[in-house]
């Protein structure tokens, strides 16, 4: 089976983005805000950031460097209010912003040059960078979730049922069940 970067990218974008969001439905909403120590980020310092940085590197993509002159990186990590509402509003509006961008894209961009401060990249690689980046900081929002709820309920396969999700995956397959059907 043949999948484009693009669309396999847009496939791994939307799997962090999920994993994201099944957490969120799994702890309190002033779980959000909790944080270990003064130094530690809580999930919603992690959420402003990502919103941040999303805004900063994908609005006008191929246009302008990724690191905009108008992104206040550092307040990213200043939480004036403790607002649920607002966190779930800056989730979305970075995934928008970044789902929204690469919608717009071909395959022949890939190849087209693209800066981060200052830096030149690939589409390709820029791409490849915020993967990267975005999955660092789903998996620490994943492991403060984890920590934070009452009833964690796992986002991949739970312990001690590998072989029934073996077995379940292997059926898939002959039916021709594809990567994104477990995203769901």
């Amino acid at each position: 089976m043949e999948t484009s970067f693009l669309k396999n990218s847009i496939i791994l974008f939307g799997y962090y983005k999920n994993l994201g969001e099944k957490t969120f439905r799994q702890i309190d909403a002033d779980k959000l805000f909790w944080q270990a120590n003064e130094e530690s980020n809580s999930i919603a310092h992690i959420v402003k950031h990502l919103w941040g940085n999303m805004r900063s590197r994908w609005t006008d993509f191929l246009q302008t460097d990724g690191e905009k002159e108008w992104r206040d990186r550092d307040s990213e990590f200043d939480l004036k209010t403790q607002d649920a509402a607002q966190v779930f509003q800056q989730w979305e509006e970075g995934w928008k912003v970044l789902l929204d961008t690469l919608d717009t894209l071909t395959e022949a961009d890939m190849d087209k040059v693209v800066y981060i401060r200052n830096q030149a990249h690939s589409v390709m690689e820029a791409i490849q960078r915020q993967i990267g980046h975005y999955a660092y900081h789903v998996g620490q929002i994943v492991f403060l979730g984890k920590m934070l709820s009452t009833q964690w309920e796992s986002l991949s396969i739970p312990r001690n049922k590998s072989q029934e999700f073996n077995q379940h995956h292997n059926k898939a397959e002959n039916r021709g069940d594809h990567f994104t059907d477990y995203l769901k």
